[in-house]
């Protein structure tokens, strides 16, 4: 009993506030390694995409050509779009948005179609890469308000296909399509003539994959959410709008950057800083990647050879491995058959996660909305991505005997 008694005091100054110093000291440093550990999880594609980059930096030292390689008015839109959409969340505009659509939709199967073909069509406008950070967080919410988190991988995956596929009928759908689109002069009733059958045909490969979803009954299990306030949304509204203007060259980037940077500094300055700058800097990341490999001699030459071959399959086999905007800018000073390597980057964004730069926006939202999951997402990614590649690349061989 004494000796419990005498025990007792060194055991409780210890633990209220007189650990050991090493005991500390070791907590810290745990603490340290957790959040290493939890920032390389999040930010792989980052880290892989700084990697690529300054590996080809070895082959192509940095001189004043890499200036050139950044597309700032990508890179000004997709910065304008990210921090309006951040100052709608910060209204809970998506989420009473997504509670609408559970509401009026009713069962698992419409909402998912709803979620899906929102984006199909949003990127005929907006781009892919903005119709995917708009609409994802929409997905999300609606999935979440009704308890049925458990469609989040499949649906994502179905709203990054439509978004890939659903850009590639528009000149300014995805960002291949205008590289493209001015570099071989093509009018717009030529392109809309190519693009015509696989987009036809890429939507009813997903109308098809969506009916698959059960239509259970979506019961929203929270009360209505309260409108968010109505002139915000329609400012945001408003510089959404011009963010996606900047894309048709309606005035100058940099004065819409100023306009939305300033309106949201009075609007909104949290906003702001918010912005997903690591998206920025992967795009950034890869601006670099693609320049450098254009430039390598030994590169140039491989996929020149190849692309002499078969432009539509190894269009699309280049897009599995160096993302479709740099095939596409790669791969147009070696073939003079645009309709094949038209259809085959846009196709070619499917498979692979790095074969667009939309999937890596969507693998990133999945990995922060569902962490610890990754693994499950990426398997099913592949599986659904790669079906409707072999069904497009056949549609493609078949549109060039049209075309």
């Amino acid at each position: 009993m004494e000796e419990r008694e005498n025990a007792s005091p060194s055991a409780e100054g210890e633990g209220a506030g007189g650990a050991h110093p090493a005991d500390i000291h070791i907590s810290k440093g745990r603490r340290a390694a957790l959040a290493v550990g939890h920032f390389f999880k999040s930010s792989v594609v980052l880290i892989v995409a700084l990697v690529a980059a300054g590996v080809t930096c070895f082959f192509v030292p940095v001189d004043e050509e890499y200036l050139g390689y950044f597309d700032l008015q990508t890179l000004t839109c997709l910065f304008c779009t990210l921090a309006v959409v951040a100052a709608f969340k910060d209204i809970r505009f998506f989420e009473w948005l997504a509670d609408v659509i559970v509401r009026r939709f009713r069962n698992m199967r419409n909402i998912v179609l709803a979620l899906v073909f929102v984006t199909y069509f949003g990127s005929m406008i907006m781009a892919n890469d903005m119709a995917l950070i708009t609409f994802l967080p929409l997905g999300y919410f609606a999935l979440e308000s009704c308890g049925n988190k458990k469609l989040t991988a499949f649906t994502f995956i179905m709203q990054n296909i439509a978004a890939n596929l659903g850009g590639m009928l528009t000149p300014f759908g995805n960002p291949q399509n205008l590289y493209l689109y001015s570099y071989y002069s093509m009018g717009a009733g030529e392109f809309f003539a190519i693009m015509a059958l696989p987009f036809a045909v890429a939507f009813v490969l997903i109308l098809a994959v969506c009916l698959f979803v059960k239509p259970d009954g979506a019961q929203v299990i929270t009360r209505a959410r309260k409108a968010p306030s109505a002139w915000r949304s329609a400012a945001y509204g408003a510089l959404f709008v011009l963010s996606v203007l900047i894309v048709f060259d309606v005035f100058p980037y940099y004065w819409g950057l100023l306009a939305v940077a300033a309106a949201l500094l009075l609007l909104d300055f949290r906003s702001l800083l918010r912005v997903d700058y690591g998206l920025l800097l992967t795009f950034c990341a890869f601006f670099v990647f693609s320049g450098n490999m254009a430039r390598i001699p030994a590169v140039q030459q491989f996929l020149g050879g190849l692309i002499a071959l078969d432009p539509l399959a190894f269009g699309v086999l280049a897009c599995q491995f160096i993302s479709n905007v740099p095939s596409a800018v790669l791969l147009s000073r070696f073939t003079a058959d645009y309709a094949s390597l038209l259809v085959a980057v846009n196709i070619g964004g499917l498979g692979t996660p790095i074969a667009s730069l939309a999937s890596l926006i969507t693998l990133n939202t999945y990995r922060r909305v569902c962490p610890g999951e990754t693994k499950k997402y990426i398997g099913k990614f592949l599986l659904i991505n790669f079906a409707f590649l072999a069904v497009l690349l056949g549609t493609g061989y078949l549109n060039a005997l049209l075309v």
